[in-house]
């Protein structure tokens, strides 16, 4: 059975990759598929956007530990290091705490929007809660902290590798 409905639950996958995908780099902004034109290098999947040839942007799904388990997290930063956007696309969160770092219920996980990666390596990166600048929500620091601190690992890991991402 799994046979006849295999091609289509792979178009589908496919197409809810891209659509996440977009979600943080509008389609304007590239002009390859760039669902096909991965790399992995542990323990980030990496997407790479061209736009006319030319690297554009750096798509970066990696995982944090939360209160309740994994946060799945895509990434994206330009080649001109500045974060293009930031969504979460899976996680257990408690409802009502943890959960708003989804789009869906806060909008909180926009304000890492077009922040340079400089602002990113600086001491004041955090929680205000362990003295960064950077909001928590009420009742729950766990889970913004794991958010934060994986933009921030994942931020040094593109600085290191941006040659490399887009060889």
């Amino acid at each position: 059975m799994f046979h006849l409905t295999r091609e289509t639950i792979a178009e589908n996958e496919y197409q809810a990759l891209l659509s996440s995908l977009k979600a943080v780099i509008p389609a304007a902004k590239f002009d390859n598929d760039v669902v096909q034109d991965t790399l992995s290098l542990p323990p980030y999947s990496i997407y790479r956007a061209r736009y006319q040839g030319q690297p554009a942007a750096a798509l970066m799904i990696s995982t944090a530990q939360g209160y309740n388990g994994a946060i799945i997290i895509l990434t994206a930063y330009s080649i001109q290091e500045k974060i293009i956007g930031v969504r979460i696309l899976s996680h257990q969160e408690t409802p009502g705490l943890g959960d708003k770092i989804e789009l869906r219920k806060s909008d909180w996980i926009l304000g890492f929007k077009g922040l340079s990666l400089a602002d990113v390596m600086a001491n004041h990166w955090g929680v205000k809660r362990d003295g960064g600048d950077i909001d928590q929500f009420t009742g729950a620091t766990i889970t913004p902290r794991a958010v934060v601190s994986n933009i921030k690992q994942s931020a040094q890991f593109f600085l290191a590798h941006q040659r490399e991402i887009f060889q």
